[in-house]
């Protein structure tokens, strides 16, 4: 029987702002779609949240989600096809990672501070402008009572 080459990848997942309100569940199916690819997660970390150079999927703006995982190499394809059909992944890149010790690898995890951050956000409660109950906030189409036309 032969077996499975393992190699060090290095991923960079984007989500949208939508996806990434909900982290814990945006980092469970990260861990999912690898876990499906028989991935061992090393390190992840949220990298970035900014805005994009261009839309993507109509989203202006993304999180950037930074993996490092062991996978065997024949199942990388599997786990690139699952992140392209994800709704909740909008990009993803996925390289060797000869570059880096393990040490260094190790360095890079976070997944404290995620779990943190995941908390927070899951404990935030939707924000409402100061004086401004729920029904009298204006809708999307509808200007600033300020704004209209006297």
């Amino acid at each position: 029987m032969s077996e499975k080459r393992e190699y060090v990848y290095e991923s960079m997942f984007l989500l949208s702002q939508a996806t990434a309100a909900d982290l814990r569940g945006a980092i469970d199916h990260i861990n999912e779609i690898l876990n499906r690819g028989h991935a061992q997660v090393l390190a992840m970390r949220k990298w970035d949240e900014r805005r994009l150079a261009y839309e993507v999927q109509g989203q202006k703006r993304g999180v950037y989600i930074l993996c490092y995982f062991k996978a065997p190499g024949a199942d990388i394809a599997h786990i690139e096809r699952d992140c392209n059909l994800s709704d909740k992944v909008m990009r993803v890149m996925i390289l060797r990672c000869d570059h880096m010790t393990p040490d260094q690898i190790q360095a890079a995890d976070d997944r404290q501070g995620l779990d943190a951050e995941a908390k927070m956000r899951a404990e935030r409660p939707a924000v409402q402008p100061a004086g401004v109950a729920a029904d009298d906030a204006p809708q999307a189409d509808e200007p600033p009572a300020d704004e209209l036309p006297e």
